[in-house]
Order: C-alpha cells, then structure tokens, then sequence
C-alpha cells in the first residue's frame, strides 16, 4: 500500500484547496495593480525577467535553490544592473514562488524536517534583519556578485562529485535529530545574517547541504525543507527591508512582472521533477552554476584580475572543504548509528 505521505500519491483537489485559493488571492490581488496602477506598459518592458524566470521558478521548486539564483545573474550578468536590485528582486519574486511552492509542498503533505527547520526560522528571524541593516549596506555591489557566483559555483562542484552519492539517501541517517536544534538556530543566524542578506539567496543551500551531508538526508526530504526555509527567509528579507531601508528602485516592476510566472512555475518544478527524477536537474543546474562563476568573473575582470579571480576561486575551495567536513562527520556517526542498530532509519514527518 503507498504511503499517504509520498509525493507520489495523487491527491484531490481538495487537499489542494490551500494552494488554489492562494493563487486565487495572490493572481486577484496582482492584476488588481495592474490594473489600477495601469501598468500594462511595465509588464511589455520587462518580460525578459519573466522569460528567465520561467527556468527560475523551475529550479525553485525542484532544488534547493531560490528562484533569484536565476534572476540575480540574468538582473546584474544579462541586463547589467546594480547587484543591490539583484539581491532585493530575489527577495521580492522568492517571497512569492518560494512561499507557492512551500503551500504546494504542504498540500501534498510531503516529508520535512520539521525540527531543524523550525530552528533556522526563528534564528533567521534574528539572523537576516540584522545582515539587512548592519552588513549588507556596507558590502560593495563587486562583493555582492562575488560571493552569489563563489556560493552557487560552490554548490556545483559539490553536486558534480557528489551527486550519486546524495541521490541514494533514503530518509535519515540514524540519530539525525541530534543537531536539530543547534544546527537549525546557527543556520538561520549565520546564513541568514550573511550570505542571504548580502545576496538574497543561499540560506537554503546550506540547510540542503546539513541536511544531505551531515545527516545523510534523503533529497525528498532535503529539497522541500530547503524552499520552505527560502520562502519565509524572502519573506523576512522583504518586511524587514519594506519597514527599513525600503527596496531598491526596480525590484517592483521585475517583480510585477515575473511574479505570475514563479507562482505556478515553482509548485510546477516540484511536481515535474518526481516525474523525471532530481538527478538530470541537479546536474544541469550545477553546470549552470559553475558557468555563471565564469561568467561573472569574465564580466568583472576589470576590477577583478588574477588576485580577485585566485580570491575568488579560493571561496570556492574553502566552501567545498567545510562540505567535505559536514560529510566526514556524517559518515561517522551515520556508521556508529547503524552499528548499533543496523535496521535503523529516521523519517521526517510530513506535518509540522
């Protein structure tokens, strides 16, 4: 008998009531603006963001990446603009697809860790309003395109060498919420505070990357934690921005424009990719990760050079061995645990 709480379980539409109700309220309340605000002029100006957002909101919902990892380079990279619009718009259009596609993920009732992520929460609760204000006007916009292309470059190479390993996991490895509480708190706190306030994205990677290597989680379980935290990590991101500092001069008219397409785009990936498997996605995505490094390294170079291109490569060495200890000390207690019980594996429940 299937298990209630599989993603591949078909459900009603009444367990997706939630969900079509959201899109009702959110698709009500955007063409509302359009309308009274007559911005259908806007809209024509900027549907190459909604274009990119298309694969944007795709990768959201079936990896562990924001949809602004896709709008960021295509903003700053593409169209040239500043990395300060490229970090607020990621914000603004994650609040959306992100918060979509967790309702979606709620709906189909699928397995989260529920625990650590409850944790990161409330620390990026803390953590990200105080990078907002403190950090992030501080940091210059050559910083801001370095350390998104260092961290998602990063994740790609992880990917590359790891990918079969981490799409064998199933469930948890055995005494898993032992680092519940503190691994949770000090991801919100630090990533919040750091990476995702200064690029706007990234706080789900490094719940994903806990998750996969020091707790040999399954990316069924892995991928859907990672949005929700992403989700309300944009949505503190926005508040806290909207009642401070303000967002920057034209995350509103990209957001206008790209935000119905990551409102189904993002639900849409997580469906699809159970269909097709995460392994062809994680791989191409990883490629383009590794790309867009190249890329906007070839595109500072200027400022850059071969000291900031050595800098910069060294980010990357240095992510990948902090990765390499995660899954060292997963290896280790993954074995201890099943030594003492060799039929022991953790499930993440599905409801908070």
């Amino acid at each position: 008998m299937p298990d209630p709480s599989s993603p591949a379980v078909t459900l009603g539409k009444k367990q997706l009531l939630p969900w079509f109700v959201w899109l009702l309220l959110f698709f009500g309340t955007w063409l509302a603006i359009v309308i009274s605000g007559n911005h259908w002029q806007t809209l024509r100006d900027h549907y190459g963001i909604a274009v990119a957002m298309i694969f944007g909101s795709y990768c959201a919902g079936s990896t562990p990446m924001g949809g602004g990892t896709v709008g960021f380079p295509i903003l700053t990279l593409l169209f040239h603009e500043p990395a300060t619009l490229g970090r607020d718009f990621s914000f603004a259009i994650q609040s959306i697809g992100m918060t979509s596609a967790s309702i979606f993920i709620a709906c189909r009732r699928q397995p989260v860790e529920w625990p650590m992520l409850r944790w990161a929460v409330l620390g990026s609760l803390v953590g990200t309003p105080l990078g907002i204000l403190f950090l992030a006007p501080h940091v210059p916009a050559l910083v801001i395109k370095i350390v998104f292309a260092v961290v998602w470059c990063s994740f790609g190479v992880l990917h590359l060498y790891r990918l079969r390993e981490i799409t064998r996991h199933e469930g948890l490895a055995p005494g898993a919420h032992r680092f519940d509480r503190r691994a949770g708190l000090l991801i919100g706190l630090l990533a919040g505070a750091t990476v995702a306030s200064i690029t706007g994205v990234g706080i789900d990677m490094v719940i994903y990357a806990v998750l996969v290597l020091l707790c040999q989680a399954d990316l069924k379980i892995a991928i859907p934690t990672s949005v929700i935290l992403m989700a309300a990590n944009s949505l503190i991101g926005v508040a806290t921005k909207e009642l401070t500092t303000g967002l920057q001069p034209g995350v509103f008219e990209n957001w206008l424009a790209a935000a119905p397409i990551v409102a189904l785009g993002a639900p849409l990936g997580a469906f699809v990719v159970d269909r097709i498997g995460r392994t062809p996605t994680l791989f191409v995505v990883s490629l383009l990760c590794i790309i867009q490094f190249f890329w906007t390294v070839k595109d500072e170079w200027a400022a850059l050079g071969l000291l900031g291109l050595t800098g910069a490569l060294g980010g990357v060495l240095l992510f990948n061995l902090g990765f390499e200890v995660l899954h060292r000390i997963g290896n280790r207690f993954d074995r201890r645990g099943l030594r003492q019980n060799p039929t022991a594996q953790v499930a993440a429940s599905p409801l908070p």
